[in-house]
């Protein structure tokens, strides 16, 4: 007997099937244009930033409201209450954002070691993007932002979103708006994980603390 394949009788069977199912969709209508416009509204309204801060909190970020004016002195704060005496600080953060602040600013340096990072009490950085439906943030590396590990590895990370310019509803609002050649890191809520009997731990390859500051002008 011989175990050589039939691929003519498989290659029929294939054709019969196939006709089949285009003379079974023969008659159907043409499938309606998909509309995108979606992708290009970009309307934060109140509501669309308390559900944002609903759905941060929801993955145990910490929210805070507040607008530029007292932006520096909730920072100093922010800081004082983690006990930080030491800050990492991207290279473009905005200076008056921690004008009113006491902890020693530590600058990322090309040098600088995983361990030096980790030394370090606390990071404040700026975002790229933050979304609604789904609570999180975006960094893609601008200056504001630094570079990917110094949000990484320090333990207590402090995200700073401009309401509204940063703030979309979904993810595919969010997908123009960010350079994919860039290093993105997508950040919804600390750093957790869990073992097979769902015993959460946190801070195991990020940040333990994420408060993140919405500020509303």
């Amino acid at each position: 007997m011989s175990n050589t394949a039939d691929s003519t009788g498989s290659g029929g069977s294939r054709e019969r099937i196939l006709a089949r199912i285009r003379a079974a969709v023969a008659d159907a209508p043409d499938a309606p244009e998909v509309t995108r416009d979606y992708l290009d509204t970009h309307t934060p309204d109140t509501a669309m930033v308390d559900l944002l801060a609903e759905n941060l909190a929801d993955y145990r970020a910490l929210v805070h409201r507040t607008d530029s004016a007292t932006l520096p002195d909730l920072l100093m704060r922010l800081l004082a209450e983690h006990g930080s005496r030491t800050v990492l600080v991207p290279p473009g953060l905005p200076p008056g954002w921690l004008a009113a602040a006491d902890p020693t600013r530590i600058h990322d340096r090309e040098a600088s070691t995983a361990r030096e990072l980790d030394e370090v009490d606390s990071v404040v950085t700026g975002c790229a993007v933050a979304i609604a439906e789904t609570g999180t943030i975006v960094l893609d590396g601008s200056p504001d932002q630094g570079r990917r590990r110094i949000s990484l590895v320090p333990d207590h990370h402090i995200c700073v979103v401009r309401v509204p310019e940063q703030v979309v509803a979904s993810v595919p609002q969010a997908m123009p708006r960010l350079d994919p050649t860039r290093p993105l890191t997508w950040i919804s809520g600390p750093s957790a994980t869990s073992d097979i009997e769902l015993d959460r731990v946190e801070g195991v390859h990020g940040p333990r603390t994420l408060e993140v500051v919405l500020v509303e002008d």
